[in-house]
């Protein structure tokens, strides 16, 4: 188990310095100038100039790439360019509201969909389970943007009972919550019912009915224990998505959340934002990925981490 965690967590480090690096050189190369962004339409070349001294932008690549990785390794990510202050304490000020929608997402996703998939799969081929499974797959197509506006619409406009943007109070959460469960939910539901339905025919399965197990304990304990796995990956796959910020919804409900920050960062060319943006949600992805890897052994008995690593 030790050598596992060893081995992964440096794996992981080493993913999340490629990532950050990645992203460090694409930025410098797409188009766009940050000093004149900054120093505004009305600006002389001048002061263009003297932004790009204070910034360090006219330094070449792998000199600003060094001082970058210095600051790295000091806890210093350098100073944002439209906020005027550590880009580190501005992405921690943003990610509360962030960590708040996807947990709040993903809650409600598995609430949903694990119920609605063990129902779907107890009643496969089915007139009821058709119409649902019809639903899910309208709930799939649907872009959660305009599963966004479409909520807005009905819930803040027609019939205001929900904020309309922003969080104010906690009934700002719950539209922008539904908006990214509804596609959620049709994915993971359709996942379980198709795991489940192929636990359903397994021999192992057929032998507990013959020994008179319940139906009941057949189905939560036996078939969705073997089931288990993989909808607890894709769960949490979708989770280490929802924390790198769900830009769409974040934007359409103007959540101060760390997608809206990324937005106006790349809006204004804002180089240390962008980068410890996706520093830090690429930590927090990796570590929600590495706690379900260390899930599987409570799951499934069978799986060893320590020979997964060897």
């Amino acid at each position: 188990m030790i050598r596992y965690l060893a081995k992964r967590l440096a794996q992981s480090l080493l993913t999340i310095l490629l990532t950050v690096s990645t992203v460090f050189v694409l930025i410098r190369l797409a188009p766009g100038d940050p000093a004149r962004a900054y120093a505004g339409p009305f600006s002389t070349n001048e002061q263009v100039e003297e932004v790009r001294r204070q910034f360090g932008l006219d330094q070449p690549m792998i000199a600003q790439y060094w001082t970058f990785l210095k600051g790295l390794f000091r806890g210093d990510l350098g100073t944002s360019f439209s906020y005027q202050a550590p880009a580190l304490d501005v992405v921690m000020d943003r990610l509360p509201y962030t960590l708040t929608l996807a947990l709040a997402a993903i809650v409600l996703t598995t609430v949903v969909s694990v119920p609605l998939g063990m129902w779907m799969a107890r009643h496969a081929d089915s007139r009821r389970e058709f119409t649902v499974n019809v639903a899910t797959v309208a709930g799939q197509s649907m872009p959660e943007f305009w599963t966004g506006v479409m909520l807005l619409t009905v819930f803040a406009v027609l019939v205001p009972v929900l904020p309309a943007s922003g969080f104010t109070t906690w009934g700002g959460l719950v539209l922008p919550t539904v908006t990214i469960a509804v596609l959620q939910i049709a994915l993971i539901s359709r996942m379980v019912r198709r795991e489940m339905i192929a636990n359903f025919g397994a021999p192992y399965l057929t032998v507990a009915r013959s020994r008179g197990v319940s139906e009941r304990l057949l189905t939560w304990r036996y078939a969705m224990g073997n089931a288990s796995v993989p909808v607890v990956t894709a769960l949490g796959t979708r989770f280490a998505a929802m924390l790198n910020g769900v830009v769409v919804v974040e934007v359409v409900f103007a959540w101060p959340g760390v997608g809206s920050l990324v937005v106006r960062a790349l809006e204004t060319r804002d180089y240390p934002l962008i980068v410890t943006t996706v520093l830090v949600t690429s930590v927090l992805a990796v570590l929600v990925q590495l706690l379900v890897d260390l899930c599987y052994p409570l799951l499934d008995p069978r799986v060893r981490l320590g020979k997964a690593a060897a």
